[in-house]
């Protein structure tokens, strides 16, 4: 299991995209549609949209094989996911830096990708997005350090500068752990 984290504005979800594009008729290759308590129009990656009380009740149910809060949303990684692991398939989630304990209760073989940029880009592409007022992004950004704490498997990918080279690294990455899996 690959879980991808990095603040909001870092570029998890088009470096995912790329990714998966790379990747697409590998069939041992499975890249996540997460559950998500957003509406669809949102922006941003492609999810499934559930009303808080659906989320509740596919928890309840055992619907996922990881679940958090973050930011007013609830988030699910589908059971599912645990039949592609067992085949011996890589499995790509977008993930978040304060469940990786959740994710590595679950998934012992987990591997982590945290996505960064320096403050001023992260401050831009935020700006860009216009869901929030400047302040609130300084808040954000001052609300603690980038890197991933705990002791994870985890390969930092500083995605300030070009897009082809933070691609790059991130299928390299991907086909690094393809490998040891392999």
């Amino acid at each position: 299991m690959v879980v991808v984290v990095g603040p909001s504005g870092a570029g998890k979800d088009t470096l995912i995209n790329l990714a998966a594009k790379h990747f697409a008729g590998r069939p041992e290759v499975h890249f996540v549609r997460r559950v998500i308590t957003r509406d669809r129009d949102a922006g941003g990656e492609d999810h499934l949209s559930v009303s808080d009380g659906g989320f509740v009740s596919m928890e309840q149910s055992g619907n996922f094989a990881v679940w958090w809060e973050a930011h007013g949303l609830k988030y699910g990684i589908p059971a599912e996911v645990s039949v592609a692991l067992a085949k011996g398939h890589l499995v790509i989630a977008n993930g978040s830096r304060s469940a990786l304990h959740l994710f590595h209760a679950v998934f012992p073989r987990l591997k982590v990708i945290n996505v960064t940029a320096r403050p001023e880009v992260l401050a831009g592409r935020l700006e860009a997005r216009g869901r929030e007022t400047h302040e609130d992004i300084m808040a954000r950004l001052a609300r603690g350090p980038l890197t991933v704490r705990g002791d994870y498997d985890v390969t930092e990918l500083d995605n300030s500068s070009s897009l082809e080279e933070a691609g790059r690294k991130i299928i390299e990455t991907l086909n690094d752990f393809l490998t040891k899996i392999g």
